[in-house]
């Protein structure tokens, strides 16, 4: 798996990169999701409902999962604007609903518009003519997010196929749930949520990537054992709830709220992390929903032959 890890000198923390990006796990201060536990056996895809064909894909607004991405300027930003437009409705009828996993337009769409961002991501002159064909609002999205994805792409390492096969992949907690922690970790520590939401996602795709890291962190925030004894609260490093809290113990004990650039560069010492985790999270400052849109974006990782995505519809 490709892990970029660093020592967090202050706190011991060993941060690697993660599933979110195209690398895959993370080990940082915090951990994964609760309904993780190490002896579970390893899964090469993360079961949901998205793994079988939707009779939506495909339909009139829904792309199919691996629908070519077009490399022309004039028609990416135009299928950016239709894609971006279209998951915002679908996020607000899903949010609005009492459904709590992801309808498939949702999903679809998401991985539609995670496939772009990374697309661009990896070409600036595409990134320039695309963005100044956008509004202004979904421009600052598309600078935010492509930058993002750009600093950690260039943290990452290709992985080889067995250690692919070594990954354990599973479904996140409800997005509902999650953000629910997220926010009453805000009010305990005073930690903005969309902090910790651009970390999780970041550090493990909201809890997709379950495998614990070459330096033995753990969990949807990716905590190091001696980080986790000294900030987790006495809770389960596996139980996302708990996760949270302690990344948000952690954060604040680092420098949060008052200097952000600080508490994330002490979560894993690295200017590009900082950037994305920071570029993430004024995204989903800028429109909550992005945070939905986040959830089902899914796990890839680099081989010697490109992207190759684990997780998600096929």
């Amino acid at each position: 798996m490709i892990l970029a890890i660093r020592l967090s000198i202050m706190r011991s923390v060993n941060v690697m990169i993660a599933a979110s990006l195209v690398a895959v796990l993370t080990g940082c201060a915090g951990e994964a999701d609760g309904s993780a536990t190490p002896e579970r056996p390893a899964q090469t895809t993360a079961p949901s409902a998205a793994e079988t064909p939707s009779p939506q894909a495909g339909a009139v607004g829904v792309p199919a999962p691996d629908v070519r991405i077009p490399t022309d300027p004039v028609k990416l930003a135009g299928a950016l604007k239709e894609t971006s437009t279209a998951l915002n409705k679908a996020i607000d009828g899903w949010t609005k609903g009492s459904q709590e996993r992801p309808p498939q337009d949702v999903v679809l769409l998401s991985l539609h518009q995670q496939r772009i961002y990374r697309a661009m991501a990896r070409n600036t002159a595409l990134t320039q003519g695309v963005v100044r064909r956008l509004p202004k609002g979904l421009a600052a999205e598309a600078r935010d997010n492509t930058t993002a994805i750009a600093k950690l792409l260039s943290m990452a390492h290709p992985i080889s196929a067995a250690q692919r096969k070594r990954m354990r992949l599973a479904e996140p907690s409800p997005a509902k749930a999650l953000h629910g922690y997220m926010t009453r970790a805000e009010k305990r520590f005073g930690v903005e949520w969309e902090v910790l939401a651009a970390i999780m996602l970041v550090e493990t795709k909201f809890g997709r990537v379950r495998s614990a890291s070459s330096t033995g962190a753990q969990g949807p925030m990716q905590f190091m054992p001696g980080t986790w004894r000294q900030y987790g609260l006495g809770g389960d490093v596996h139980n996302a709830r708990d996760a949270v809290l302690a990344a948000a113990n952690y954060l604040k004990a680092s420098g949060a709220p008052r200097d952000y650039r600080r508490a994330v560069f002490a979560y894993n010492h690295d200017a590009r992390y900082v950037d994305a985790v920071l570029a993430h999270a004024r995204q989903i400052k800028r429109d909550s929903r992005s945070f939905y849109a986040y959830y089902n974006w899914q796990v890839f990782v680099l081989s010697t032959q490109g992207d190759v995505r684990l997780t998600g519809p096929r």
